[in-house]
């Protein structure tokens, strides 16, 4: 059994005010494999006296030491890659090749654009080519509450406490008390990394305490939320009387739009399988398959057994199967879902509910996929963060938009069409944050948000340095030089 039941405050690793002990649970067998602490009000106090404190010079490093550092700090996270891999594992059920190859190496790849944004970023600027007699300065808006999320550790962790800290700001984090081993390591390459005391601190705990500390302190100057649209309401309601910057990442239920001159079975399988990385749980998988009916029948032929064709399997292990779903909550959720689609009336063609053949323990669950879904239905609407999609036919280009934009989310869409036309006419009309075309990657430099309930702000590249920087407008600029 792991203990880390300590805070990293200041530069050193501190115990809690009031000790308070919480176990983390391997989803993949349900027992407890490490314990930290929770932490309390008293603890973010601290850490926002560390944080301000530093601040003062911090913010006024240059462009070169922040660079410096950030080189550091990625050779020390490189020599931990298989460290960070096996946290990840261990903690929210990631299957060790994905844990290493997309988890651990999500971060590095967002470390490495970040280094690219921080080198190309202009601080300050004329105002335009005909004003020069107006200054622009960018400058850190201040000490920085970042709340991440356990479905993706380290990519939300990288993308917010780095260009944090690239911009010149302090930061205090709260990682998510179901993962949090991962970011304790983090914590251990950060102090690695020689970074001045009081520029990044860490305090575990919960969202009701901790997280709720930090968005009502009026020592924080943003808070910085990846989670759940709900939980997100929170942070952003608690922030208010203090008026400070609110940044949100949230959920989704982003479609993916099949169109009958795609390459269809390719376009499906593809679809499926992204729905099932991670076990479902991504805030942009595209958990809705609307699908030309010309074509219908034979998505949803490909779906099932692409379904069907997924294995699940111990994350401990190699291989590119399914993992566990994160924790009991999660898992209960998820099945009361599976089981809603049913009393629903969607065709069931593939998974359903309990647990995969094989397993008696373990928050796995089937690959599930939902065929005759209107966009009425609960699984049409909610976000079920879990391995289901549900497949919505439809008859033309206007209908696919239509239900594809009728959602309260907005974070991604997919389209797959054979027709370049129509693919940016599809693409431009769809409310969403980021658009992928025909099986395209986002870059790790790409603006990561969305639209409507998925939240406020973008992160990656240098938007995500721009989210933790004010904007200062200094006139007479020129004539002071004079």
């Amino acid at each position: 059994m792991l203990r880390k039941t300590d805070f990293y405050i200041d530069g050193k690793w501190i115990a809690p005010v009031v000790a308070k002990e919480l176990e983390v649970i391997n989803p993949a067998d349900e027992q407890a494999f490490a314990t930290i602490s929770i932490g309390s009000a008293a603890d973010v106090d601290k850490a926002v006296v560390a944080a301000r404190k530093a601040f003062t010079s911090w913010s006024v490093s240059s462009r070169e030491e922040r660079v410096a550092w950030l080189d550091r700090l990625i050779a020390v996270y490189e020599s931990r890659l298989s460290d960070m891999a096996k946290a990840i594992s261990s903690e929210m059920g990631a299957p060790m090749t994905m844990a290493l190859e997309e988890q651990a190496a999500s971060g590095m790849g967002h470390l490495k654009a970040f280094q690219r944004a921080l080198k190309n970023f202009e601080f300050e600027r004329p105002l335009d080519a005909h004003n020069k007699n107006v200054r622009i300065a960018y400058e850190a808006i201040g000490v920085c509450g970042l709340i991440t999320p356990w479905n993706w550790p380290m990519n939300q962790v990288v993308l917010k406490v780095v260009p944090a800290i690239a911009a010149g700001c302090t930061v205090i984090l709260k990682p998510s008390e179901i993962a949090p081993m991962s970011s304790m390591l983090f914590a251990e390459i950060v102090d690695a990394s020689d970074l001045p005391a009081g520029v990044f601190n860490l305090v575990n705990g919960d969202g009701p305490t901790v997280g709720e500390a930090m968005s009502r302190h009026p020592g924080i100057d943003m808070m910085s939320f990846t989670g759940s649209t709900r939980a997100g309401i929170a942070v952003t309601k608690a922030a208010a009387d203090t008026v400070k910057r609110v940044s949100l990442e949230l959920g989704g239920k982003s479609p993916n739009i099949v169109f009958a001159d795609s390459d269809v079975e390719a376009a499906v399988k593809r679809g499926v399988s992204h729905v099932f990385n991670n076990t479902g749980q991504s805030c942009n998988a595209p958990t809705r398959m609307l699908v030309e009916r010309s074509v219908y029948d034979k998505a949803t032929e490909v779906a099932a057994a692409t379904a069907k064709a997924t294995k699940v399997g111990d994350p401990a292990q190699d291989g590119d199967h399914m993992g566990p779903l994160v924790s009991e909550l999660q898992f209960n959720k998820v099945q009361g879902l599976i089981e809603q689609g049913i009393k629903e009336g969607a065709r069931l063609i593939a998974g359903g509910t309990g647990r995969p053949e094989g397993f008696n323990r373990g928050y796995y669950v089937r690959p599930t996929v939902f065929a005759d879904v209107n966009n009425d239905m609960v699984i049409a609407r909610e976000e079920i963060f879990g391995p289901v999609l549900a497949m919505i036919p439809f008859d033309t280009e206007e209908e696919a938009v239509e239900i594809a934009n009728d959602t309260p989310y907005g974070l991604a869409a997919y389209v797959q069409s054979g027709d370049v036309e129509r693919i940016k006419r599809v693409s431009k009309q769809l409310r969403a944050g980021m658009v992928r075309i025909n099986g395209a990657s986002h870059a790790a430099d790409a603006p990561f948000g969305g639209y409507k309930q998925s939240g406020i702000g973008r992160e990656g590249g240098h938007w995500g340095l721009e989210d933790f920087l004010e904007v200062k407008a200094i006139s007479g600029w020129e004539d002071s030089a004079a």
